[in-house]
């Protein structure tokens, strides 16, 4: 996103304005030049692209004015001034009331150009990252926060819809980075609960010594250091919702304490023989497979089917890669507005290689390759996150047609992998006929178990 911008000089004397104007064109800046500030006012409008550069001395209303008209303006908007000997009170004045900064005639054309790429940048900077902010105002509700086009990401969010507002406990499962903290807050928010606490908890990052008075609670003398009563998350969660993060990681014995919350919504503070009712709505999330840790006797099946009422699945990055150069974009739009940098753009090879890493990080960590992309660190980064090599180099520099090619073989290719081969159960998993399917996976020279 670049934003061409003008310098706007407003100087009466001729010669002195001629000056400016021919050495601002020489240094290959846009210039405008008028004689008065009445003049100027007619050029100037909220967000101007562009800075003033103007004598303190005009007829009319003086370059004072004209600095204070211009900070009513648009408090952003940089004003150089011109000053005689003379005005050095005026210049402070000037300062004071927003100048950008000032130049004390005589000056030379270096320092006049110096001075004005300074403002000219800083003008920059102000404009594309308020463009930036408009910009993600219009990303509003949901779309704007689980961000793409593709069907999966869609039939979470119709599903993240329908449920938010129902009082149903929710279990979300998916990979390391895939969004589900995202997905619990806007369960929270999209319900009537919004203006309660949305109360979270990894519960793999709590010491097992510690989790159960951290969900619970604790009465003053419960245990060795435990001086005052404490309030544990569950109680502090009540009219709202308590997210709990890695829900694997849980202690069987706290996984008891908890069935029964889920099944009484009353909770007992340790130390206390007195049960607190809590109205609380639990988000669990997950990256393993319950049911199989169940069977496998490592988590409780009755706490699994008691959360399984409602299970969201997100899925991974690789799955929908049709989403990630709007999910890049949508990052490089908050880490611009946040760091106050231009949002940089990306180039066809740049895209190809993000579209063929296999982002094991997810959600996550394309967003950190979106920061550090605006922050200009490590120039080499798209090169690094291209960790499947060859596939990038087939990318690059590939038609459209090609790369629709790839992706759609890169994608199918990763579904029977899931699917160890089995052809009906990819074909269902991609929405696509098994005919379709099977002519698809002859034309890229994959392997199925039934192609048939």
């Amino acid at each position: 996103m670049q934003i061409e911008l003008t310098v706007l000089i407003v100087e009466d004397d001729i010669h002195v304005q001629l000056g400016c104007v021919q050495a601002l064109q020489l240094a290959g800046l846009p210039v405008e030049a008028v004689d008065s500030a009445e003049a100027a006012r007619q050029h100037l409008a909220p967000g101007y692209a562009g800075v003033v550069v103007t004598d303190m001395r005009l007829p009319g209303a003086d370059g004072l004015s004209l600095v204070r008209h211009c900070r009513t303006l648009d408090a952003d908007l940089p004003v150089i001034m011109i000053t005689g000997h003379g005005d050095v009170s005026l210049a402070v004045e000037a300062m004071r009331s927003g100048a950008y900064d000032f130049l004390p005639k005589p000056f030379s054309p270096e320092v006049l150009v110096e001075v004005v790429r300074r403002a000219l940048e800083k003008r920059r900077l102000t404009l594309e990252v308020a463009t930036l902010r408009r910009a993600l105002s219009t990303r509003e509700g949901l779309a704007g926060r689980l961000v793409g086009r593709s069907p999966q990401i869609e039939r979470v969010r119709r599903l993240v819809t329908d449920v938010a507002d129902s009082p149903v406990d929710v279990l979300i499962r998916g990979e390391t980075g895939s969004g589900k903290e995202v997905v619990a807050r806007a369960l929270h928010d999209l319900s009537r609960r919004q203006g309660a606490p949305f109360v979270a908890l990894n519960c793999g990052g709590v010491p097992d010594n510690l989790l159960d008075s951290e969900l619970f609670g604790h009465e003053a003398g419960a245990f060795t250091g435990a001086q005052k009563r404490r309030i544990g998350k569950i109680e502090y969660a009540h009219g709202g919702t308590l997210f709990l993060d890695e829900l694997e990681s849980m202690p069987m014995g706290m996984q008891v304490k908890l069935l029964r919350v889920l099944q009484e919504r009353v909770v007992e503070r340790l130390g206390s023989n007195q049960g607190q009712p809590v109205d609380v709505r639990v988000v669990a999330a997950t990256k393993d497979d319950l049911l199989q840790r169940s069977r496998e006797q490592t988590f409780r099946a009755d706490l699994y089917y008691r959360l399984n009422v409602v299970t969201i699945d997100l899925p991974p990055l690789r799955e929908r890669r049709e989403d990630i150069p709007l999910l890049m974009e949508h990052f490089m739009l908050l880490a611009a507005s946040r760091f106050q940098r231009p949002q940089p753009a990306l180039d066809t090879e740049q895209l190809h290689r993000l579209m063929a890493h296999a982002w094991p990080g997810n959600v996550r960590e394309l967003r950190n390759v979106a920061d550090c992309l605006v922050l200009g660190v490590r120039q080499d980064l798209l090169g690094d996150v291209d960790a499947a090599g060859a596939a990038g180099d087939r990318l690059a520099g590939l038609s459209l047609a090609e790369t629709v090619d790839g992706f759609e073989r890169s994608l199918i290719a990763e579904e029977l992998r899931r699917q160890q081969g089995h052809v009906a159960r990819t074909a269902k998993a991609l929405n696509i006929a098994k005919t379709t399917l099977a002519d698809k996976i002859r034309k890229h020279g994959l392997a199925g178990n039934d192609p048939g």
